[in-house]
């Protein structure tokens, strides 16, 4: 992972969690893979202003903080479509993991967590975030947002299963066929779906 961010730009962070010493311990883990502490809060509302202000790559909050919690900050970073957040939390419960996608969190992270646990999630959030912009740009209305989307994950999963392919992959798959063929993605998409269906679906060139 540190030799991927030395070759392309190292993704900037912000931290939001107020337990100085984990915050201490997530910064130099993210640093030790090559990504770039820009900002650290000890509370919600810090968090969003720091978002707001610095702009990062990625936004990592705790759930249970101080002023205004992870969860309602989420909202709002992730409502102003500043930087994809992930969720962190001592508590593994159904309900906050619910609610945390429902801030519109990227991924979930539950304390004790170790460096192998970190930098899969935040290539995650990273990955789906880019993935949700592109989309976005393509469709216009909310609805047929959420309908391309939907279309697009059922035709990554089945280029997955066909393959082997990982979630990333399929993704650039879809998106590298649209552009080569002038196409959308949701077109690319339905197109992958019924020849799966069919029984076949030519892989491109990668």
């Amino acid at each position: 992972m540190a030799e991927t961010q030395t070759d392309a730009e190292r993704r900037r962070v912000l931290i939001a969690e107020d337990e100085a010493l984990i915050r201490l311990d997530l910064a130099e883990m993210l640093a030790e893979e090559g990504y770039e502490v820009v900002g650290e809060a000890g509370d919600g509302e810090t968090a969003v202003r720091l978002a707001e202000e610095l702009k990062p790559d990625l936004v990592i909050l705790d759930i249970k903080m101080p002023i205004m919690d992870g969860l309602a900050a989420a909202e709002r970073i992730a409502g102003a479509r500043i930087a994809p957040v992930i969720i962190l939390t001592a508590f593994s419960q159904r309900d906050l993991v619910e609610r945390a996608r429902a801030a519109g969190a990227m991924a979930y992270l539950v304390k004790p967590f170790q460096k192998s646990d970190l930098v899969p999630a935040v290539e995650i959030a990273l990955s789906r975030y880019s993935e949700i912009a592109a989309l976005e740009s393509e469709v216009a209305g909310l609805t047929d947002r959420l309908e391309v989307r939907k279309t697009v994950e059922r035709a990554k999963g089945a280029l997955m299963t066909t393959y082997g392919m990982t979630e990333p992959q399929a993704f650039k798959w879809i998106q590298r066929t649209a552009m080569d063929h002038r196409m959308t993605m949701k077109e690319v998409a339905e197109r992958i779906l019924q020849e799966t269906a069919g029984g076949e679906v030519t892989r491109p060139a990668t």
